[in-house]
C-alpha cells in the first residue's frame, strides 16, 4: 500500500457538493490514470476560520495532517500545516500585494527552507482574472490551464502544480528531488484551489 510519503508525484481532484469542497489526493499510475487514494480532505464553505483536515479514507476515520489559519479569514493569513498530534510540518501564506496581477505565495518548512510560489504564465494569470469578472462567465469552470512553480532562493523548482483541462478541478503535483514533505505539498496544492480567490 502506497502512502503519501512514498511519492514525489501525485494528483489532486476536486469534488464539489452543496456545503463542502472535497479533495482526493491520489497516486498517479504509470499510464497517467488515477491510482490509489493517498488522502482525502474536505473544506467547509464560508468557514469563519479556515481549517482543512486530510484523512486516510473517505469515511474520515484516520486523520493524517491538516492546515489551519492562524487568524480569522484574512487576505494575508498564514496557515500552519500540522500532523494529527499538532506537530508542525510547515506553513504557507498568500502574498496579497504581489497577487493582484499574478498569484504569489510563500511556503516554509520546519527546516527553514523558504519557497516562493507564483503562477508560471503572467498572460494566463491576467486572462483568468478577466474571465472571473465577466458576468455569467465567472460562474463557469475556468477554461485556463495554469501552473504554479515554487522555487528555492537559488531559483530551483521544488514544487509544481499543473491544472489539467477538466470540468472539475484536477491537478498534477510534482516534487523534484522530494526536498519538502509531500504532506506540506498536498496541503499547498489544495490551498491553491480552495483559497485562490481570496
Amino acid at each position: 500500500m502506497t502512502s503519501l510519503g512514498d511519492v514525489d508525484r501525485f494528483g489532486v481532484k476536486q469534488k464539489i457538493t452543496m456545503m463542502v469542497n472535497r479533495y482526493e489526493i491520489r497516486a498517479i499510475a504509470p499510464d497517467g490514470s488515477d491510482g490509489e487514494l493517498l488522502a482525502f480532505a474536505q473544506q467547509k464553505r464560508m468557514a469563519f476560520k479556515e481549517q482543512v483536515t486530510f484523512y486516510a479514507d473517505e469515511a474520515r476515520t484516520v486523520p493524517l495532517f491538516g492546515f489551519k489559519a492562524r487568524q480569522r479569514i484574512d487576505l494575508g493569513a498564514t496557515y500552519d500545516v500540522t500532523d494529527p498530534s499538532g506537530a508542525p510540518i510547515g506553513w504557507f501564506r498568500k502574498e496579497f500585494g504581489k497577487s493582484l496581477l499574478r498569484s504569489s505565495w510563500q511556503l516554509g518548512t520546519t527546516g527553514g527552507l523558504l519557497l516562493s510560489g507564483q503562477e508560471r504564465n503572467p498572460n494566463v494569470a491576467i486572462a483568468r482574472r478577466v474571465w472571473e469578472f465577466v458576468p455569467f462567465l465567472g460562474d463557469l469552470p475556468s477554461p485556463f490551464v495554469f501552473h504554479f512553480d515554487f522555487v528555492d532562493p537559488a531559483g530551483s523548482v521544488v514544487l509544481s502544480s499543473v491544472r489539467k483541462r477538466s470540468l472539475r478541478d484536477r491537478y498534477t503535483i510534482e516534487l523534484p528531488g522530494r526536498r519538502i514533505d509531500p504532506r506540506l505539498a498536498a496541503a499547498m496544492a489544495v490551498a491553491l484551489d480552495a483559497l485562490q480567490s481570496r
